[in-house]
């Protein structure tokens, strides 16, 4: 068959495909959405989830307050407290009720203490250098919320009757964002905790079911009164991040994490998640790594002491924000997903008496990090190696130096090679009292074991 055109002409055809390849990549471009710039202290900083119910044996914000001295020392940047108000009464789930859902957004429970206990605590939380972010329920509220007086302002069904947001969250109303009138009540309320207690922003349960047109106005009407506040989406959304938000979740990358130990599934897969990750959000977006927090099975419980020390080694090197959940920083297993989470089950904190090798692995890890620009905002670059089934590799790189993180996810000892330039190397790992010689690019990690080597460029 005779050909024509752009087939008949090797130029032609080289100049097609180079411009095809060019508006595919150029379109891909477009399809993300642009991306505000997070503020400057974000990358390094590390979040602290705090549950009052259960952080203290008090069980209230002046127990809270009474731990800040421990989690400054700790390394915590930001404090952020689960929800702090009423719970529903009606359709509540088990004794105490999930703190989801909420009765009055303008309130505080009172078994968490009063308003001035807030802003004790997040004056003493900013006198430490610290940040407080209030954890906001916008979805949704409890069937006895104040907000029934406004029917209008929640979803219904066919019948007229006010429905819940997903079949199964039976203990909540669903609110409906096409009324103008609840957008501004929302925004109100937001400005108020920000305006009368000075908090430092919000993470933002269920925020993609939430309109974007609303969490960007509301980001816009707080920022007029108090500018740099931190907006943390438990969401994987990237349009939210555009204008709105300035951190969510990696989700993706914490359920490989999960199928890994969970299903067998290989190590590579991380790399992969990340991958797929940067390709859908704009450059520079920053995400919360996470092996824990409160919906989840305690890591310890899921992975094993020694896994979920491999994975919080992973998520506190890798770039991002990590998260702590309180409790890891001692190896506790009390549970605070559903059920538990509607119960009152305090951390067991002297648990750390046994499981020494966590508070000195996160109180290493975190000053490791806080050292070395290089690992809070250095670029991260993945490194080939023998045996990527079971071990991942990569670099961080900045700030005149480079490391490089090698993580056993597997309970079998490796012994191989690992892609990389080895001269210079210097072995950093935290918590190791006698660190081996560097044989890089020969690497041995024992069982859910992770090393850190460090070298200046």
């Amino acid at each position: 068959m005779a050909r024509t055109g752009r087939e008949a002409c090797p130029t032609l055809a080289l100049t097609w495909w180079l411009m095809t390849r060019s508006s595919w990549a150029l379109l891909a471009a477009l399809a993300i959405p642009l991306m505000a710039a997070p503020p400057d202290w974000l990358p390094g900083t590390v979040i602290y989830e705090v549950f009052p119910r259960d952080f203290s044996p008090a069980g209230d914000l002046n127990g809270v307050t009474a731990g800040l001295d421990r989690l400054h020392q700790l390394g915590v940047d930001v404090v952020w407290l689960m929800p702090i108000h009423p719970i529903g009464q009606v359709k509540r789930k088990g004794t105490l009720g999930s703190p989801y859902s909420v009765r009055d957004y303008y309130a505080i429970d009172p078994s968490y203490g009063t308003k001035d206990d807030l802003k004790r605590l997040v004056a003493e939380a900013h006198r430490r250098g610290m940040r407080v972010i209030l954890d906001i329920v916008a979805n949704h509220t409890a069937w006895d919320s104040v907000m029934m007086q406004t029917p209008e302002f929640y979803k219904h069904n066919a019948a007229g009757q006010i429905i819940s947001p997903v079949p199964d969250w039976d203990d909540v109303a669903g609110l409906d964002y096409s009324n103008p009138k609840l957008r501004a009540y929302m925004i109100d309320m937001l400005r108020y905790w920000i305006r009368d207690f000075d908090v430092d922003g919000f993470r933002c349960d269920a925020a993609s079911m939430v309109p974007v047109s609303f969490w960007e106005s509301a980001r816009a009407e707080v920022d007029k009164i108090k500018p740099g506040t931190l907006w943390l989406a438990e969401a994987h959304d990237p349009p939210l991040m555009a204008k709105a938000f300035d951190l969510d979740y990696a989700w993706p990358l914490h359920s490989t994490l999960t199928a890994i130990f969970s299903q067998g599934e290989p190590a590579r897969d991380l790399r992969a998640a990340w991958e797929q990750e940067r390709a859908q959000y704009a450059k520079g977006a920053l995400h919360m790594r996470i092996s824990d927090d409160h919906d989840e099975e305690r890591a310890i419980v899921r992975f094993g002491k020694g896994g979920a020390l491999a994975a919080s080694a992973f998520m506190f090197t890798l770039d991002g924000v990590p998260l702590l959940y309180e409790g890891m920083e001692a190896g506790d297993t009390t549970e605070s997903g559903g059920p538990p989470l509607f119960e009152k089950l305090p951390v067991f904190w002297k648990i750390a008496e046994r499981r020494t090798e966590f508070p000195r692995f996160y109180a290493g890890m975190i000053a490791l990090r806080r050292a070395h620009p290089a690992l809070e905002q250095g670029e991260t670059e993945w490194l080939r190696n023998s045996d990527d089934a079971r071990v991942v590799t990569y670099l961080r790189k900045g700030g005149g130096e480079e490391f490089l993180v090698a993580i056993n996810f597997s309970n079998q000892p490796f012994l191989g090679l690992v892609d990389a330039a080895a001269a210079g190397f210097t072995e950093v790992t935290p918590g190791v009292e006698k660190a081996r010689p560097s044989a890089l690019p020969s690497l041995a990690l024992n069982a859910w074991e992770f090393r850190i080597f460090r070298r200046a460029r």
